[in-house]
């Protein structure tokens, strides 16, 4: 939902009654994840995706009966047949798609939630897909220290509640089963949990020309993006557009000092662009003996990458820790210039993160994506 939330909320205000359609589940090589949203406005307008274009016509119509009849509904879509007009996926994979009806009646917590998603508040929303029909539609608000709604049980509530706080620590979207009364083993109750936690951190370290594509880079890929260098000279925001902040401060103490208070996680991506070893020494030290981190990559030529681990070493740093290390870091795309370089840098974190192979689709056999059957 987090892609339609503003024009939702537009309609919203107004009393103006939409249809929210929302992939709450997928399997094989389905082309949106589960969360991806698209609207049936008021005037009949189409806003968001739900499956890249393979089933939007057939959602959009079934938005429509949704606004009509006042019944949500929970629809399958799966590959397509060989006959060009039908409904399906090309892409061969399966997912199920929920319509709503979305109005200041039916969604009373809605204004709440988008605030909370316009100001980096974490929040998540579990809304029932399946189940008696009374119950379908029924949502569940939960903040880390608070909940709105409900589902007409304190069993369910609880249980459910506990659960999305699980996922929103992870930035975790997930469909969850219960018992209709709530029972954690049980069947005939299912809830979608879609998790609106803060953006992933990226923090570059190095105010050097690389840093500024890689910066712009990571906030396209959806990250919250901090620069960080010891040199003010350097470190300046109009150097770094597209960066949210930039400060000036020994990158080491820097790190620490996030790291001590909380602020990193394991959806954490570092960079390390500075190849000068009285930064990034220091730094690796301890981004590397952090318990909790995404990714940590460090900038430098094979002969600087050999001198690091050397230098690393003396320090202590055992062969485990330095194996959380990329480096040098990126996919061999043969990048030359900052923005190249910054495109096989995200190159890698996207494989990181998804478990790719980094290698030429053409030349594999398979499903496209990762763990897909």
């Amino acid at each position: 939902m987090r892609d339609v939330i503003d024009r939702l909320e537009g309609w919203w205000k107004n009393d103006q009654p939409v249809a929210l359609a929302t992939v709450v589940g997928t399997w094989r090589s389905s082309p949106r994840q589960a969360g991806a949203s698209m609207l049936v406005g008021p005037g009949g307008e189409a806003v968001g995706s739900v499956s890249g274009g393979c089933v939007e016509g057939a959602v959009y119509e079934l938005g429509e009966q949704v606004l009509a009849e006042d019944r949500p509904v929970l629809q399958r879509y799966g590959v397509s047949d060989d006959d060009a007009f039908s409904i399906g996926l090309t892409c061969g994979g399966i997912l199920d798609v929920f319509v709503e009806k979305v109005t200041p009646q039916t969604y009373e917590q809605f204004g709440r939630i988008a605030d909370a998603v316009r100001d980096e508040d974490p929040v998540a929303v579990a809304t029932i897909v399946t189940g008696p029909a009374e119950r379908l539609g029924r949502r569940l608000v939960v903040w880390p220290d608070r909940t709105e709604g409900g589902f007409g049980s304190d069993r369910i509530d609880d249980a459910v509640r506990d659960d999305a706080r699980g996922l929103l620590d992870a930035g975790r979207n997930s469909l969850l089963t219960y018992g209709v009364n709530g029972e954690r083993r049980g069947e005939g109750l299912t809830v979608f949990v879609e998790s609106f936690a803060p953006p992933p951190r990226m923090i570059v370290f190095g105010a050097i020309d690389f840093a500024a594509a890689v910066a712009k880079m990571g906030s396209f890929l959806g990250f919250r993006v901090t620069v960080c260098d010891a040199r003010p000279v350097f470190a300046t925001a109009t150097r770094f557009p597209g960066a949210n902040e930039v400060v000036v401060e020994w990158p080491h103490r820097y790190l620490q000092a996030e790291a001590d208070a909380g602020r990193i996680d394991g959806r954490t991506a570092l960079c390390v662009l500075t190849h000068d070893p009285k930064f990034d020494v220091p730094l690796l030290e301890v981004a590397l003996r952090l318990p909790e981190v995404g990714y940590i990559g460090a900038m430098g030529s094979r002969r600087t990458h050999d001198d690091r681990l050397a230098r690393l070493k003396e320090q202590g740093v055992t062969d485990t820790e330095l194996a959380k290390m990329s480096s040098p870091i990126g996919l061999d795309l043969g990048a030359r210039t900052p923005e190249e370089t910054a495109v096989s840098i995200a190159a890698e974190l996207i494989a990181h993160h998804w478990g790719g192979a980094g290698v030429r689709l053409a030349e594999r056999d398979g499903p496209i994506h990762a763990g897909s059957a």
